[in-house]
């Protein structure tokens, strides 16, 4: 080659290098524009990302020549990915997104602590979508959260309305409730919080099943549920109201308001959100008793977001619930005066405070973030005042209590992408929980301090495009220091313990529409009180309180996975179909064991002890069908077994009452072997639409005390099918004004249980299948909707 040919090649080739265009584009639906889309385009050496303004168009400057990969992402719809190349000074696209009817393309976090597609996210992680939590009519996050597989939540107290979520067999104390990705949902809130926390301020709920306690922490041994809360992103406004009729007669009254603000730039926003609810308490078999509790619940909150430039984000949400509820009998009475009351007012404060930057080539990401929560709460679990003798009068004073509750969290997270996107994450953690729970009529005391130390680390390996191995692990050091005392007994709990929890998952596209995942995970939970032990029930008319043995062991867990997800569009049908296997073993688990122990007070006795060991297995599965815009359907169930290593003592004599023999199981109780959803829309039109929606729930082995002494008797339930009916009409007033209709039934064949223990003495535990009988609604919510 001539030096005169090759320096002129050379010279071309810096001068495209120095080259630079415009790309301007316009996304859209098809019918529609699409606002407020995510752009990023990149390639080896080159990354940036917009947003689409309020009219569907963007432009990307300066963007230098050559070939890149655009990703156009939004809420609702499907990812698109092309190739574009900048070859001149302005180049102009026209985007079509598709709807994303079985929210298969959703951007979730919870699986990695970053943000990935969920399809491509190397665990299962089921999302459920504000949409769904709609079609269900669902108020707090209580009655939605049944809607994926592995999930239930059951109700535990016809007094104090307790109710717990149960991941893959296993009991509330095993998940992880995480609020916008952090642990600050405390042992406390488990009891009553999923019912204090209302849906119009979610966002999203990811569930992840299993394998989460590397990133998340002890308490992941069945999974995580993160509540996302809504953020900023569009100028809207909405107020809504609902009316139902619990068994068409009793009433729950709700009304809501959010309304958010964006800045013209984006740069700043903020939604503020609110909730009143007054439901009356219903009693199923008119013996005076309640079922369902008197609840009044006041939710304020606000999230807003600051950027002081494109490559950094302050994060601040704040929300505070005020909740009173009463159950029993003669509610208006005050509660010493009564045969059995149960009657709790909570004032709760959850904030959070977020820093994030980048770098410039966004391949670095650092987060700084603080969480709290503080509930103080006053309480009433007692009885035996009313139509009895002066004595029980004098005692039920005994039944009032205060409790403090504080969970803080600390933590830093550093994120890099390296060039053969791989992913590496840090971070550091410091979570503090205190509670102080206090009966000073019955001696009754647990005073717990639980602070962690925590560090991660992730590594996020994808040698090829098809097969990602996510290798992580925890280390936690936990410190316990616990004061547990009830009528004169008392128990100390002081440890420091180091736990590593190593965590692997596998994922592997078989097929373009066909991948595999597996994992294993090891997660632990240390001595100390969790929800049901400040749970405090009614038997015989006297309070039933919980106490830690002596001597109780740390309690490790082994969990192991493996699911194939079919995913596949065919012309305009969307599909989805999983099958997930799981295995669980516990090691030294703790077991509630009623020990037929009678108090000087008169109060039971039930002691946590640590069982032999156990194992929970079984399978999920979910299958979504799309076949067009108007008919979505999808169908989820779980098919278990949770079984004891060893028969499991429930229930131990004292020997002092003839008859009465220890009672044993092999089994857990409250835990049905089959249980599911169903969730069917028909969308003829924009202005009208129908949602068919229920879940089944099979038979299981649930507990009943008898006796004065605490001796249980062992009931098998009928199975149960709570199927549910909401009509929609919606209709747009103007551009800025829309209005919906909604009427319906909960519940429409009755399926609730008959069998409820009934007078001053029953067992308030006793309850289980549906939440609520057959009830009628109709709600109506306006504003600029959308």
């Amino acid at each position: 080659m001539k030096p005169l040919s090759f320096f002129l090649i050379l010279f071309k080739t810096f001068l495209v290098l120095g080259q630079t265009g415009n790309l301007e584009g316009y996304i859209n639906t098809g019918d529609t524009s699409l606002p407020f889309a995510n752009i990023e385009i990149s390639n080896s050496s080159f990354n940036t990302y917009v947003t689409a303004n309020e009219n569907g168009f963007f432009v990307i400057k300066k963007v230098p020549y050559g070939d890149f990969v655009i990703t156009i992402s939004s809420l609702g719809y499907q990812t698109l990915k092309e190739n574009i190349s900048i070859t001149s000074d302005n180049l102009t696209k026209k985007f079509t997104l598709i709807e994303d009817r079985l929210n298969l393309d959703q951007v979730v976090i919870s699986a990695t602590r970053n943000r990935v597609n969920r399809k491509n996210a190397p665990v299962v992680v089921n999302v459920l979508s504000p949409k769904l939590l709609e079609a269900t009519q669902s108020i707090s996050i209580s009655e939605g959260l049944n809607y994926s597989p592995g999930v239930r939540v059951e109700n535990n107290c016809q007094n104090c309305g307790f109710t717990q979520v149960r991941l893959n067999g296993l009991d509330g104390s095993y998940t992880q409730v995480l609020i916008n990705s952090r642990a600050v949902f405390s042992a406390l809130n488990s009891v009553y919080g999923l019912e204090q926390i209302p849906t119009n301020i979610v966002e999203r709920i990811e569930v992840i099943r299993s394998g989460g306690s590397a990133l998340y922490g002890s308490n992941a041994i069945a999974g995580t549920i993160n509540i996302i809360t809504k953020d900023p992103v569009l100028n809207t406004w909405e107020v809504g109201t609902y009316l139902g009729l619990i068994d068409g007669d009793a009433p729950d009254r709700s009304l809501n308001f959010n309304a958010s603000l964006v800045s013209d730039d984006l740069m700043s926003g903020i939604t503020v959100f609110g909730l009143n609810r007054d439901r009356e308490e219903f009693d199923a078999n008119d013996d005076g008793f309640t079922e369902l509790t008197t609840l009044q619940n006041t939710t304020f909150g606000l999230k807003t977001f600051l950027k002081p430039n494109d490559r950094s984000k302050i994060s601040l949400d704040l929300t505070t619930i005020k909740e009173y509820r009463r159950g029993g009998d003669r509610l208006d009475l005050v509660p010493h005066f009564t045969d059995i009351t149960e009657e709790l007012d909570h004032n709760t404060f959850l904030g959070g405070l977020t820093y994030e930057a980048e770098n410039k080539k966004g391949t670095n990401n650092l987060s700084i973030y603080t969480s709290g929560q503080y509930t103080e709460r006053d309480s009433y679990y007692g009885g035996l005042g009313g139509a009895r003798t002066r004595q029980d009068s004098i005692l039920a004073l005994n039944s009032y209590g205060t409790t403090k509750d504080l969970a803080l969290l600390t933590g830093i997270q550093f994120t890099q992408n390296l060039k053969n996107d791989d992913v590496i994450t840090l971070g550091t953690e410091y979570n503090i929980s205190d509670t102080e729970d206090i009966i000073p009529g019955y001696n009754r005391l647990i005073d717990q301090k639980v602070h962690t130390i925590g560090a991660y680390a992730q590594y996020e390996w994808k040698p090829s495009k098809d097969f990602t191995a996510l290798i992580g692990t925890r280390l936690d050091h936990v410190n316990v220091k616990g004061n547990y005392n009830i009528g004169g007994i008392s128990r100390n709990v002081s440890i420091e313990q180091t736990v590593l929890s190593p965590r692997i998952t596998v994922s592997y596209n078989l097929l373009n529409s066909l991948k595999f995942r597996g994992g294993y995970a090891r997660g632990f939970r240390a001595p100390q009180a969790f929800n049901e032990d400040l749970h405090i029930s009614s038997v015989g008319g006297e309070p039933q309180f919980v106490i830690l043995s002596e001597n109780l062991n740390t309690e490790f867990s082994n969990a192991f996975t493996a699911s194939l997800n079919y995913t596949k569009n065919i012309n305009k049908i969307q599909t989805d179909f999983l099958l997930e296997g799981f295995y669980t073993t516990l090691q030294d688990p703790f077991t509630l064991v009623s020990t037929g122990s009678v108090l000087n007070n008169g109060s039971i006795l039930e002691e946590v002890r640590n069982g032999s060991g156990a194992k929970v297995f079984g399978t999920n599965f979910e299958i979504g069908i799309s076949p067009s815009k108007k008919w979505q359907f999808q169908l989820g169930g779980t098919i278990q077994k949770a079984l004891y290593d060893e028969s499991q003592i429930l229930f131990e004599t004292d020997g002092t009452t003839p008859g009465e023999n220890d009672v044993s199981v092999d089994e857990f109780v409250r835990n049905p072997s089959t249980y599911g959803y169903l969730n069917a829309s028909w969308i003829p039109g924009e202005q009208f639409n129908i949602d068919l929606t229920g879940t089944y729930t099979g038979n299981m082995t649930v507990p009943r005390v008898v006796s004065d002494s605490g001796f249980l008797n062992l009931v098998n339930t009928s199975s149960f099918f709570d199927m549910n009916l909401k009509l929609e009409y919606h209709k747009d007033i103007s551009e800025n004004f829309q209005i919906t209709f909604s009427s319906g039934i909960k519940n429409i064949f009755n399926s609730y249980q008959d069998d409820f223990d009934t007078g001053p003495l029953r067992d308030s535990d006793y309850i289980y299948g549906p939440g609520t009988p057959r009830t009628f609604f109709i709600g109506i919510k306006f504003g600029k909707l959308h």
